[in-house]
């Protein structure tokens, strides 16, 4: 097959090297040029061959993944993913490098080869061809048989159970914004969050990623910001100066009591392959906040996020698209934009001032 994606995985984990290299191999778009067990092993074959994508791990002998990843963005940007340990050192260290450039975490396997093709193999393919689409202009600093992705569930496997009590109240002093993205979400966040004041409508957002890493990154968030951001718990209120980001591994949805909104965190199937869900989350939000909300989409691959944005937007919320032009995958927009569900597109510069202005 022509223009395969180039890939090269540099971990010092022979097993984790094997169980990589075989998932993207089973895919016929995808070619493994090379593995190394440390950054300058792989700096020499890429002399020969630099890959469309690269697969790093964090922790390596004799050149640190960090470093690697900086040395690399600095030189020869390069789409990154990083195949890191659940570990709370490792989840931390994961956070400088997405924040230094990489666009997706994939979590190191937790058992044998065939638990982590079923479990993992889909995640690793699905972020590969998301990083080869990446525009890197926009980001700073015996044959198997091959796996059948999960079920492409719509969100209303989570919205059955959504009581008629619970729907949108015409009249309420309280708004929402929600925010939802995914590949080159985290840095988009940062430059969004970072810019609003520690007053306003509250927030609630969906950033694809795996459990334990969302609580480090909505640290690192609450550090960088005025309003304080953390990862969402069941029962948080959703409230002026505060951002509530959903925990990876679980969906979250908005509810309300009286005239107060609150979030519901809760486990449940993939939604659109995704937990949690942007879809999930917009559609609560359309359905309980109605015209009291705003949506803001952002750069992400794949298309979940805009039935959820279409109903948020018939519900008459104000809603946004990040422009293809300021996206690192210009994915999960444009499929909101297609579906008619976006009032506004604008260049991420230009978002927080849409939700400032937002009361």
């Amino acid at each position: 097959m022509a223009n395969k994606i180039t890939v090269m995985i540099v971990d010092d984990s022979a097993v984790v090297r094997q169980v990589n290299r075989e998932t993207l191999e089973r895919e016929p778009d995808i070619e493994v040029i090379g593995v190394a067990a440390d950054p300058l092993y792989a700096l020499d074959k890429m002399k020969v061959q630099w890959p469309d994508v690269l697969v790093i791990d964090i922790e390596m002998p004799r050149m640190d993944g960090l470093t690697f990843l900086k040395k690399i963005m600095s030189e020869h940007p390069t789409p990154t993913i990083v195949c890191s340990s659940l570990a709370e050192k490792g989840a931390a260290a994961t956070m400088d490098a997405l924040a230094a450039g990489a666009l997706a975490i994939i979590t190191k396997p937790k058992g044998g080869v065939k638990q982590f093709l079923q479990d993992s193999g889909n995640d690793l393919v699905s972020a590969v061809r998301a990083a080869a689409r990446a525009n890197m202009r926009r980001v700073t600093p015996g044959a198997a048989r091959p796996l059948a992705p999960p079920p492409k569930l719509s969100a209303d496997v989570m919205m059955a159970a959504q009581a008629a009590s619970t729907r949108a109240m015409a009249n309420t002093t309280d708004r929402v914004v929600a925010i939802g993205t995914s590949t080159g979400g985290t840095q988009a966040l940062e430059a969004v969050l970072t810019r609003l004041p520690n007053v306003g409508s509250g927030i609630v957002i969906v950033q694809h990623m795996p459990e334990k890493f969302t609580a480090m990154f909505a640290e690192r968030l609450n550090s960088l910001c005025k309003l304080e951001v953390r990862e969402a718990k069941n029962g948080d209120r959703v409230m002026p100066g505060r951002a509530l980001i959903a925990p990876g591994g679980r969906h979250m949805m908005l509810r309300r009591s009286g005239a107060q909104y609150f979030v519901e965190v809760a486990d449940g199937p993939l939604v659109n392959r995704h937990k949690p869900s942007v879809d999930v989350l917009f559609r609560s939000v359309a359905q309980i906040a109605g015209r009291n909300a705003m949506g803001v989409i952002m750069t992400g691959m794949g298309d979940d996020g805009a039935r959820g944005m279409k109903e948020m937007h018939d519900a008459g919320a104000q809603t946004v698209a990040e422009d293809e032009s300021t996206c690192v995958v210009f994915g999960m927009p444009k499929e909101a934009i297609k579906l008619g569900g976006v009032d506004r597109v604008v260049p991420l510069d230009s978002i927080p001032a849409e939700i400032i202005a937002y009361r």
